[in-house]
């Protein structure tokens, strides 16, 4: 909103100083201080009103040390996050460009499952929460929607070359470019290798002329698988003080670089990445999330004065692959968002290992003490904070390793 003032204020009237909205760092820094400042001084209200409604959670007796301490501490602080994100991406950003929109439908729509699994478990005293086939539906549902906006919506395009011979060529300051067309596409970026772009319709070239035309139907279920993995395993990562808010941070930073870099036009070309028009406003997006994130840490931090919840944990989770997929940057997930894909992974190991043991030996055995693998640690003794500071610097490296890949080839 603040952003359509000063461009008015800017062009009509001619103020000076009215002109820096325009810039996407000023606005980004502006929207990561006013984040902080809402989820550290605001939070706190939150926090107390939370425990005055008696919104405690739930703690199932697990064997881990110190865990029925933290019975009655007040969950749904993943609203912290969300009004700490919302406010100043609805003052800092364009509201007309498509990816923000997409972003403010995924943190309202997973927000709205989150809070209302979390109310199941706390009002209506059922520790299972919603059941699981709902949240799937959900998760599919946004997938969906994501998936066919970033297919159909003119306004999600990518700049190419003209590869065509006797083109046009642009006069640029540094001398003569190849023209460039902005077109439709489903490319992605495959990390660590040169000519790195894939396109998902190349998957049905083998059904002959006009396959472009199908490629929904390899995007689309790619987008719902990726955006319920993601949000599975940011759910399944939230199960100590500052673990889940932590890595999310980080891994969220380093897609605010590659949104940047992506949008950038004199960026992209010399990273000789894919230019994506129009989607360098995710930055301020990404830097209100970022503020939130740490904001929140301020009280999750150990010992948590709030959890976030299923509130939290499923917004996270897919807002991060929504961020992923529009900067064609979804297949680095998997190294980006290595503590999720490692929490997914031990609990799928554990549950499939101890179900295959019980049907061959007559008893379940096990790979870890307990899954996710948070837990399988303090088993062994170790206290969350060391886990959490542990995590946290593996989320670090592993971010920094999918920067690399800009250049990596």
């Amino acid at each position: 909103m603040l952003y359509y003032l000063f461009e008015y204020l800017d062009k009509t009237l001619n103020i000076p100083g009215t002109g820096v909205f325009q810039y996407i760092t000023f606005r980004s820094a502006l929207a990561l201080i006013m984040s902080l400042l809402i989820s550290t001084i605001f939070g706190k209200k939150i926090v107390n009103f939370l425990r005055k409604q008696q919104v405690g959670e739930t703690v199932r007796e697990l064997g881990l040390a110190g865990q029925t301490q933290k019975a009655g501490t007040p969950t749904m602080g993943g609203l912290i996050i969300i009004i700490a994100t919302l406010i100043p991406v609805l003052l800092f950003t364009k509201l007309d460009n498509i990816y923000i929109i997409l972003l403010i439908v995924t943190t309202l729509w997973m927000g709205t499952i989150g809070f209302v699994d979390d109310y199941i478990k706390i009002f209506k005293k059922d520790k299972e929460g919603l059941k699981g086939v709902f949240k799937v539906i959900g998760q599919v549902g946004l997938g969906l929607v994501v998936g066919t906006v970033l297919y159909t919506h003119p306004g999600v395009t990518v700049r190419k070359e003209m590869q065509q011979n006797n083109i046009r060529l642009n006069q640029t300051e540094n001398g003569i470019s190849p023209a460039t067309i902005e077109e439709k596409s489903t490319a992605t970026t495959i990390p660590f290798f040169k000519n790195n772009e894939f396109d998902y319709a190349e998957a049905l070239a083998w059904t002959g002329e006009g396959y472009e035309k199908w490629a929904w139907l390899i995007f689309i279920p790619i987008v719902i698988f990726i955006i319920t993995a993601v949000s599975n395993g940011a759910n399944l990562t939230d199960g100590i003080d500052g673990l889940a808010a932590g890595t999310s941070a980080i891994s969220v930073l380093a897609l605010g670089i590659f949104t940047f870099v992506s949008g950038n036009i004199i960026f992209s070309s010399y990273l000789n990445i894919m230019y994506i028009p129009n989607s360098g406003e995710m930055t301020v997006f990404i830097a209100a999330f970022v503020g939130a994130l740490v904001g929140f840490l301020w009280y999750n931090s150990y010992p948590a004065s709030v959890f976030m919840g299923d509130t939290g944990s499923l917004t996270i989770g897919g807002i991060i692959a929504v961020l992923a997929i529009s900067v064609r940057k979804e297949l680095l997930i998997p190294l980006l968002c290595g503590i999720f894909l490692a929490e997914n992974l031990s609990v799928i190991l554990q549950v499939g290992y101890f179900k295959y043991t019980k049907k061959r030996y007559g008893e379940g055995r096990r790979i870890f003490l307990m899954s996710p693998l948070h837990h399988h640690y303090q088993k062994k003794g170790y206290h969350e904070s060391k886990i959490v500071t542990r995590f946290w610097i593996v989320g670090i490296l592993l971010a920094i390793l999918s920067i690399v890949t800009l250049k990596l080839r």
